[in-house]
């Protein structure tokens, strides 16, 4: 997990952090530790590196974060928790993708988690939430960089490929045009850096 200290920023070597796990903490529910984490000063120019290293398309469009956390909480909710009859963006795959049942979807999540023998709380969060998806991503690369034997890294690295091109490209880049159209602060820029990153990973490019 990247450090969240007042310093923290200045020094991020971003190929040294794990990106599937800053994007879950961005994306999970508010917390302090986000809101402060993304309100450092430093922070515009830090994502800035991370747009150059990724390769988006266009320049840089900025970053602005919330001047208070009941303003950041507040647009989280507005934006992904609620709304009529769905949020503007909800982040559950199956809230974008159609033309598979709920179900079915949530089903085929879970097969993928057994394969590291996870499974997913209902209590906390159904399988197809987007934070869900990535903390079982960066599980699955950290089990795969730290294979015994390079059979299993093999096989683990083809499912973390297979995952990305079945479930997260399947409806990230749906999540990401709905975001853009709100106009919200924050988030949208990294959406648009997650779509990339997990471009980058499924076409096996190091970030």
């Amino acid at each position: 997990m990247i450090a969240t200290d007042e310093n923290a920023v200045t020094s991020i070597d971003w190929q040294q952090n794990d990106l599937y796990r800053f994007f879950a903490l961005v994306f999970a529910s508010p917390t302090f530790e986000c809101f402060n984490f993304l309100g450092q000063p430093s922070v515009p120019m830090t994502l800035c590196d991370l747009w150059k290293r990724l390769e988006c398309e266009g320049e840089f469009p900025g970053f602005e974060w919330f001047a208070s956390y009941e303003l950041y909480e507040s647009a989280y909710i507005t934006l992904f928790d609620v709304g009529v009859p769905e949020p503007p963006v909800p982040l559950f795959e199956s809230a974008h993708d159609k033309t598979h049942p709920a179900q079915e979807i949530a089903l085929e999540n879970t097969y993928f988690y057994e394969v590291l023998g996870l499974k997913s709380d209902p209590s906390c969060a159904v399988p197809d939430y987007l934070v869900t998806q990535l903390e079982f991503l960066a599980a699955l690369r950290y089990t795969y960089e730290n294979a015994s034997d390079e059979a299993t890294a093999v096989s683990l690295a083809r499912a973390e490929t297979e995952f990305l091109e079945r479930h997260l490209l399947n409806w990230v880049p749906t999540a990401k045009t709905k975001l853009d159209r709100t106009g919200a602060p924050g988030f949208p820029v990294v959406m648009a850096l997650l779509e990339q990153f997990l471009g980058h990973r499924h076409e096996g490019r190091a970030c």
